[in-house]
């Protein structure tokens, strides 16, 4: 069998660019870069008191509504009230409830949670920045799961399969580690005559982080 060095990047399988849902200011940053966050932790908060008594004025418009459309519903069943009092009444508190659910769900863009457990790799704000609507604000990964990408010569694809084990060396003098063929793009590149491909490490990637670049070795590769 004859062995084949291959250039490799290692990248993230589950990274992400958090945007801001909402134009303001930050109020609070709570990590840092290189920090591990849990999924669901509030890395960002927004200064949001403006929005908070938004959504205050709009609980007390929708009690008041509904509160009169209870009224409406009572002097109707008095014959004090006609079916068009009641049906107008209905409708100002559908309407006051909307605001309610629109108000509620702009405070939800007040805090930046994580979407999955990973570290901060970039933050792109500090607090008391002001910031618009859609700009990123940081870059999060998740380290532990880590894949291999690759490219290797058109040729290799009447033997390079799916499950195709290899390994991965960062530095000479450095850790070997195991890692399998996962998926084979459909297209070969024109100019180059390679053909990308995706590996998954296996067992310990202690060491290892996005963005270190390697060697792959396939020592199962047949002779000519």
């Amino acid at each position: 069998m004859e062995e084949r060095d291959i250039s490799v990047l290692v990248t993230s399988g589950n990274e992400t660019t958090l945007s801001s849902q909402m134009a303001g200011r930050i109020r609070k940053v709570n990590a840092g870069l290189g920090d591990t966050v849990a999924a669901q932790a509030v890395i960002l908060e927004f200064d949001c008191e403006e929005q908070i008594a938004q959504f205050s004025s709009a609980e007390a418009e929708y009690r008041g509504a509904r509160e009169t459309h209870l009224t409406k519903l009572r002097l109707q069943a008095l014959g004090a009230a006609g079916e068009l009092e009641v049906t107008v009444a209905a409708a100002a508190a559908d309407k006051a409830k909307s605001q309610v659910v629109l108000r509620e769900s702009q405070l939800a863009y007040c805090k930046v949670t994580a979407p999955f457990g990973g570290r901060l790799v970039k933050l792109r704000v500090k607090q008391s920045e002001s910031v618009t609507a859609g700009q990123p604000l940081l870059d999060l990964v998740n380290p532990g799961s880590l894949k291999a990408q690759l490219y290797v010569p058109a040729a290799w694809l009447n033997w390079i399969k799916p499950g195709l084990q290899f390994s991965v060396k960062t530095s000479s003098d450095g850790p070997i580690y195991r890692a399998r063929v996962s998926k084979l793009n459909a297209r070969v590149e024109g100019v180059s005559q390679s053909l990308e491909l995706e590996g998954r490490f296996e067992g310990s990637t202690q060491g290892l982080l996005p963005g270190m670049v390697g060697t792959a070795v396939f020592v199962n590769r047949p002779k000519p």
